[in-house]
């Protein structure tokens, strides 16, 4: 079995059920804002999970019959999401070297990009402030819940500095104009507007809502070939990154859906729609 533990934690709970994997920022006394200590396990749990996923692994469950993970679910303890930096961290940066602030920075980008490259579906649930870098948590997400008060912000303008590690991210989930726009306002936004820029999925009103909505959304995606939920991030990430002719975008995507069709799950996808059974990823 690969890595049989998780690493250990003391601000984020990791709670692992069959094939979801559900991770608690928990500073619930500072409004879960991050600091150095919780962005290295948060690191540490990504890396973890990402190994263990089914995505990574190319099977469903591992020799000893435990399933591989084909989902993550990030949620805050308490009345607030994530408050975004630490304060004793925002003193320190001022006070540290540009090599300093360097390896923070370095830091804070292997956190985002282990969430937003992550293999598995990964979804939020969220609930008072996401600010700053609790921004840039959720714009890493692939599906986020919010409850109806919820308020998000690049705040980083507020302080003189701009949300630059987070924003390839942020960029990627709202586009230019609206990136360009919240970083020059860095004022908060509610769940309407949110909803609106493509910031959030969807909206429910109070916490007692947010599991269950996470639980349907979870069930859905368990009827999805999970190597295709992975290999979808790759494919999108091809088409962000093209610069070659459209034509040989063409070739690109003949030769993904015949490497797909061709698949042990594209296989067993097709035939078992063909003999009108379950594809052995889904429940019986």
């Amino acid at each position: 079995m690969i890595m049989d533990n998780p690493p250990p934690t003391e601000l984020i709970s990791v709670e692992i059920r069959d094939s979801k994997c559900h991770i608690t920022l928990d500073r619930e006394e500072k409004f879960n804002a991050l600091n150095i200590q919780m962005i290295t396990e948060l690191c540490q749990i990504f890396a973890w999970t990402a190994e263990r996923s089914v995505g990574r692994q190319g099977e469903l469950f591992d020799s000893q019959g435990t399933p591989y993970l084909r989902t993550l679910v990030l949620s805050g303890a308490g009345r607030h999401f994530c408050a975004g930096a630490d304060i004793n961290m925002m003193r320190d940066a001022g006070a540290n070297s540009a090599e300093e602030n360097r390896i923070d920075s370095e830091r804070l980008d292997r956190l985002f990009n282990g969430l937003w490259a992550h293999p598995c579906f990964t979804i939020g649930a969220i609930q008072g402030v996401a600010l700053g870098g609790g921004a840039g948590l959720v714009a890493c997400l692939d599906h986020v819940i919010a409850t109806s008060n919820v308020k998000i912000a690049l705040s980083e303008g507020k302080l003189g500095i701009l949300p630059a590690v987070i924003g390839p991210y942020v960029y990627r989930r709202l586009g230019s104009a609206c990136f360009r726009r919240l970083a020059m306002q860095a004022s908060r936004i509610g769940a309407d507007e949110a909803l609106r820029i493509g910031f959030i999925e969807a909206v429910v009103e109070s916490m007692d809502e947010l599991e269950p909505a996470v639980d349907t959304l979870v069930e859905e995606i368990l009827t999805t070939g999970p190597q295709a939920v992975t290999l979808a991030k790759e494919l999108t990430l091809e088409f962000d990154r093209w610069t070659k002719s459209d034509e040989e975008l063409r070739e690109f995507t003949l030769d993904f859906t015949s490497r797909m069709r061709g698949s042990p799950e594209g296989q067993e996808g097709l035939s078992s729609f063909l003999e009108k059974r379950p594809a052995n990823w889904k429940k019986e």
